[in-house]
């Protein structure tokens, strides 16, 4: 089976020197989801390979022309660019902490090397929204984008929120009307803003939720462990203790 060619955008999950001059990338492709390719000479000294490297920083946004065979774990890049220039992001320290936590998140649910299209727009998007978003919007993106993530992956919370079902159970991923009989629970302000974050559909929306730091921080890691009930091996978010830090 011969190496075909594809364009394809990319965004860059993690990056490891190989070598002396090479890298191992990898990228979650709109086409095959998550690949790993090799790529030489992107990090020499020569005129070739210099400033080659800081195209596959983890949140780079590129254009890729690829090889792409199924049976081989590692494929070869022909062709990058930039497929969309932040101005702030790798720059911009607190920016830069929420998309490293946006990319871890998101590396842990992405088990599989098959292609989603739709995930890879809705991350895109939030990535753009991200380096151009300031204020309320950028310190809310972090709860946005691991409410709506789980859409794509099947154990998204369903926004029944009421006055009667003002309990979210996380095992569940509803709102219920009693308290559960278990500790993975949210009631009061977090149930409502979370309630709030779900009915948001697009980041500028999040301009209307306000909420103090330390608020966000602490539903930050209940979302954590939202995710940890519903994902095998997640572990914990080396990333969030940063943000963490940061946003205070």
């Amino acid at each position: 089976m011969s190496d075909k060619l594809h364009k394809t955008k990319g965004l860059v999950l993690r990056t490891v020197k190989y070598g002396e001059t090479s890298i191992i990338v990898t990228i979650f492709t709109e086409l095959f989801g998550v690949q790993s390719y090799l790529v030489n000479g992107v990090r020499t000294s020569s005129k070739k390979g210099t400033g080659k490297a800081s195209l596959f920083q983890p949140s780079a946004l590129l254009e890729l022309v690829v090889y792409h065979n199924e049976l081989k774990h590692l494929n070869r890049i022909k062709e990058f660019k930039w497929g969309y220039l932040y101005q702030h992001i790798f720059s911009d320290v607190p920016k830069n902490a929420v998309a490293l936590f946006m990319i871890e998140l998101l590396t842990k649910c992405l088990k599989q090397p098959e292609g989603n299209p739709e995930l890879f727009h809705f991350t895109e998007d939030i990535f753009i929204h991200l380096d151009s978003s300031s204020g309320t919007v950028m310190a809310n993106l972090p709860l946005f984008f691991a409410l709506h993530l789980p859409f794509h992956f099947g154990f998204r919370i369903t926004d029944n929120y009421s006055a009667t079902n003002s309990f979210l159970d996380l095992q569940e991923g509803i709102f219920v009307n009693e308290q559960p009989h278990h500790p993975h629970f949210l009631a009061d302000k977090q149930a409502i803003a979370t309630s709030q974050l779900l009915k948001a559909q697009r980041p500028e929306e999040l301009e209307e939720i306000k909420l103090n730091h330390d608020f966000r921080r602490n539903l930050l890691y209940v979302y954590e462990t939202y995710y940890a009930l519903h994902i095998t091996d997640f572990g914990t978010m080396k990333s969030l203790p940063v943000l963490r830090e940061i946003l205070s």
